[in-house]
């Protein structure tokens, strides 16, 4: 999947994958895809209700060893 930008928020703790992938996303236009690596358990949820309410797309996410990445198209 093309990404126009990767977040590493690798690390960080749940509120801050959420605050990075937000101002991450206002650098991006409208059908533009942000991909996001975090280690943070809670960010599959996070992530998806975020992106849901902020009328984006969650269009995939997957596991690699203890790396979860998302792909976000912009609303």
């Amino acid at each position: 999947m093309e990404a126009k930008k990767i977040l590493d928020a690798k690390g960080l703790a749940c509120p801050m994958p959420i605050v990075k992938t937000k101002m991450a996303m206002n650098q991006l236009e409208s059908g533009q895809v942000l991909e996001i690596h975090a280690t943070d358990k809670g960010a599959k949820n996070d992530l998806a209700a975020w992106a849901k309410s902020g009328g984006h797309e969650l269009m995939k996410h997957e596991a690699e060893n203890d790396v979860l990445k998302f792909w976000i198209k912009k609303g």
